[in-house]
């Protein structure tokens, strides 16, 4: 257990808290480090027969820490390769682990939180909940796995959509677009992704985990297009462009782009 990312086991179901609500569990670089040590924590621990990700608080998670990332005069291009390293050694865990991953998303999802839902083998969504990229919103690009795994479960064309006008998805969209397998009442969702868990945690594990790295290599390359957007994002958030969005964001005012 650690301060920004909580495990709890459970009747063979690992509980993966996001724990930052006071930031709508924003990534720092703490919970990305924590994110993956949960990970590995999972995924080594024999009594743990599903897993099952969640945030504190009313969000999910807001993708990365904007405020953390400009705080304290250092580099944000080194921050940033450092963050997703660790967070992107996390995604490729959970979709590797023998474990099915269940993703409770009690609250929106946005940036990098996007990522988290799609890499899960299921999901269950909050009725009052939303999904939105918000990368390109203040100039920079996607990571934690969105550009790979979104245009997979909705499309090209709707995952461009998604990345170059930035707008939220609600609920019902979300299911529609094959993102979420299951929308809930809000207070429901934790419950209803225990009960499924519950029921996983009780089949074949080794069979589970096979069919998920089947379908991992299916996709294709994932630790190659992770590694592009760690490098992407970093040199974005680095250029003007990136500096004029973040501070524009942070400032509460409309970013503006040079001509």
């Amino acid at each position: 257990m650690t301060d920004t990312v909580l495990v709890d086991v459970r009747d063979e179901v690992a509980v993966v808290t996001l724990n930052r609500p006071d930031t709508a569990n924003t990534l720092d670089l703490a919970m990305g480090r924590d994110l993956l040590v949960a990970a590995l924590r999972c995924e080594a621990d024999p009594a743990v027969r599903a897993v099952v990700l969640t945030g504190a608080g009313k969000a999910f998670c807001f993708g990365g820490d904007l405020r953390g990332m400009v705080s304290g005069g250092r580099p944000i291009e080194p921050y940033l390769k450092e963050l997703t390293t660790h967070l992107h050694a996390a995604i490729v865990r959970f979709m590797r682990m023998d474990a099915p991953v269940i993703a409770a998303v009690n609250g929106t999802a946005a940036g990098a939180g996007v990522g988290l839902v799609a890499m899960a083998d299921l999901a269950i969504l909050a009725a009052g909940a939303k999904i939105s990229l918000a990368y390109t919103g203040v100039g920079l690009t996607p990571d934690g796995g969105t550009s790979f795994l979104l245009p997979r479960a909705v499309g090209a064309k709707r995952a461009m959509e998604l990345v170059l006008t930035n707008r939220a998805l609600t609920a019902p969209e979300a299911l529609g677009w094959g993102l979420v397998n299951q929308v809930a009442p809000d207070a429901e969702v934790l419950n209803e992704a225990m009960k499924i868990a519950g029921r996983l945690a009780a089949g074949p594990k080794g069979a589970f985990g096979r069919a998920k790295r089947l379908m991992a290599t299916s996709l294709g390359a994932l630790e190659s297009q992770l590694t592009l957007e760690s490098e992407t994002i970093a040199a974005q958030a680095a250029s003007a462009e990136g500096r004029e969005g973040i501070t524009a964001f942070l400032e509460k005012r409309k970013a503006g782009y040079a001509r």
